[in-house]
């Protein structure tokens, strides 16, 4: 069901809503029935019953109270939610058939003869009493390759470990370097007393060590191409479709690989963005972080030009630490001249102001809250050394290659970013879902851009916001422009029943200057309501913190992405507009939109940011780290 505001009022405090329902679909019965309980009601009446102790309008449709108190609570439409993670269960690996039946019944007589030439057939024979876990495409793996007998052994010669155990295990003991935890991984060499004369000890040892090493190095390579843990797990507001990882041959490369250490690293991702992520995690490891001096710059309110307090130390002192080299040199005289003073002066007024301009933020001079974590790096190096180890983490949950053409949506940042040929080629300030009505986290493909569009309010916002308006005045909408239309027939607001069932009511805002999505949006369809728009709400922009929409993302240039999407010019979008008509056009090619969440991400220049955790999603995906390490502990 679709509903639409009309005044710029509304729009301002509306603008795009996200369909935020439960996991039921919330037109499966009326809002009434809902209220109730009663899902046996029918959906076919829409003539109300009146209710005893409110007015009727003449001719009013809509569903039946059915005898509920008109002054009981307003029903309210609830969001995703997140949840307690549940870490992917481990199974023990089926090795019944690992033994070779031709070599089996040799074995005793083996062992007791000292022949080494047959100690292959014999360790099959222990591979068989191994006991490992992994998760099932593992296990199916494992499986597979030690099931077949023609298979060798991939990390064992003889009575000894090789050379490419060795080397896999140093990789897999790196992990942490690719942002994985080396404990997720973790394998022993055998312990083998060469003073114990008992082989039979000696081949159990090697070969549970065999289909540890196996185990563990098909789980690092999954694990690096689609992520350790399940972005689904960790709330509704995350939509991924998850990689399959290919694994078949993964144990028979590695035994041909001249450098199996480096073979497997190789299937990390490697494009320019986790690259700068790597780098500077290994930058920041190498600082040691976490125990370096962090500098605090306490204010109670935000200092504007003029001001005095004693902090003005503490920014030039901050300013001078993570300001960029440019910053630094344009202002040296400002740096090196600074002597303690506690004014605010024009010199430090202009300082702050062209650290703004570089951090994105407004640059007015007025320090506030924003400009503070800025100054002073947001965080120690070991929560920066977090925010990276999880932009990995949600780095291999998208495509590793994110196309030479696309369009990458930054919430934390409350940026988007237009790639073209491979080079960021536009970029603006984007408002998102505030923290009620997130933005969902998931990827997609731009199809169209509508121009002088309707809006529809979504279920949420017409029963969260709007029904406590609606009871009072029935002819909200009309005075405010509504098309209202009731099973698809138009009607005027105050005919509608706003106590009864909405289910079968629409209503929608025509285009004009005050219309939530202002001139255009531009459309990648997904089950979440999600796309880029105009707003009238163009103040919202200067703001530093700008999680304020209903769950779409508001641009701040529509015309010139509008623009790049279609590949064409901002004269040509003008046009489209100026004809004052609704009409869509689609794009020449899709382009692929990444709807993204990275509280650390590379801009243009390589140079990775930091933004604040505006949803605390990040230490929900902490939890999911935490849970998965313990469950792979546990079950090894």
């Amino acid at each position: 069901m679709t509903f639409v505001l009309k005044s710029a009022a509304s729009a301002l405090a509306i603008s795009c809503g996200v369909a935020v329902m439960s996991a039921a679909p919330a037109h499966a019965y009326t809002l009434m029935d809902m209220l109730r309980g009663d899902k046996q009601r029918t959906q076919s009446t829409i003539f109300m019953d009146q209710a005893p102790g409110r007015p009727v309008p003449r001719g009013a449709v809509g569903g039946s109270l059915g005898g509920l108190d008109p002054e009981a609570p307003l029903p309210k439409v609830s969001g995703p939610r997140y949840y307690t993670y549940k870490a992917e269960t481990l199974q023990f690996v089926d090795t019944g058939k690992f033994a070779d039946p031709v070599v089996t019944g040799a074995v005793a007589d083996v062992s007791a003869s000292g022949d080494t030439s047959a100690e292959p057939a014999v360790q099959r024979r222990f591979l068989a009493q191994a006991k490992v876990r992994a998760n099932a495409d593992v296990a199916k793996v494992l499986e597979a390759y030690y099931g077949d007998s023609r298979n060798p052994l991939v990390w064992v010669d003889g009575n000894q470990i090789n050379d490419r155990a060795k080397s896999a295990m140093a990789t897999l003991a790196d992990a942490a370097s690719v942002g994985l935890d080396p404990a997720d991984y973790t394998v022993q060499a055998p312990a083998i007393d060469p003073a114990n004369p008992d082989p039979a000890f000696r081949d159990r040892a090697l070969t549970q060590f065999e289909l540890e090493l196996s185990a563990k190095v098909l789980a690092f390579v999954q694990d690096t191409v689609r992520g350790r843990i399940d972005p689904n797990k960790i709330s509704g507001y995350h939509d991924f479709q998850r990689k399959a990882v290919t694994l078949t041959s993964v144990l028979k490369l590695a035994r041909m690989s001249p450098d199996v250490g480096a073979y497997i690293a190789s299937r990390s991702p490697d494009g320019a963005q986790f690259e700068a992520l790597k780098a500077e995690l290994a930058k920041l490891r190498a600082a040691d972080g976490g125990n370096e001096e962090r500098i605090v710059v306490s204010l109670d309110k935000s200092l504007k030009p003029g001001d005095s307090s004693p902090e003005i130390a503490n920014i030039v002192k901050a300013i001078g630490k993570h300001g960029s080299e440019t910053l630094k040199t344009d202002h040296a005289a400002t740096l090196a001249a600074y002597a303690g003073s506690t004014d605010y002066s024009p010199d430090i007024v202009s300082l702050v102001e062209a650290f703004q301009q570089e951090r994105g933020l407004k640059a007015d001079g007025v320090i506030g809250q924003a400009t503070v974590r800025a100054m002073t790096g947001g965080d120690t190096n070991a929560s920066k050394i977090d925010k990276l180890v999880v932009a990995m983490e949600q780095a291999r949950w998208l495509p590793e290659d994110l196309g030479s053409r696309y369009v990458m949506i930054n919430q934390p940042a409350f940026m988007v970013y237009y790639h073209n040929d491979g080079k960021e080629q536009l970029s603006m300030r984007v408002v998102v879902g505030g923290k009620n009505n997130q933005t969902y986290f998931f990827d997609d493909e731009i199809e169209t851009v509508e121009f002088n569009p309707f809006w529809g309010v979504p279920q949420s916002i017409i029963i969260n916001e709007m029904l406590p308006k609606l009871r009072s005045d029935p002819n909200y909408l009309d005075q405010l422009g509504y098309e209202v239309e009731v099973n698809g027939h138009a009607v005027a607001s105050s005919s509608v029943d706003w106590y009864g069932s909405t289910n079968n009511v629409s209503v929608r805002q025509p285009p004009s200057s005050d219309n939530a999505l202002g001139e255009l949006k531009i459309l990648f369809p997904n089950s979440h309501a999600i796309y880029m728009h105009d707003t009238p709400s163009k103040s919202f922009f200067k703001r530093d913190m700008r999680a304020l929409s209903h769950g779409c993302v508001r641009l701040a240039n529509p015309r010139a992405m509008a623009a790049a999407v279609l590949g064409t010019t901002v004269d040509d979008v003008a046009k489209q507009i100026a004809t004052g008509q609704n009409h869509a056009v689609k794009v020449p090619q899709k382009i692929p939109v990444y709807v993204s969440y990275f509280t650390a991400w590379p801009n243009k220049d390589g140079v990775v940011e930091y933004f604040d955790d505006v949803y605390g999603r990040d230490g929900y995906v902490d939890k999911a780290f935490d849970a998965t390490t313990k469950a792979r502990g546990a079950q090894i």
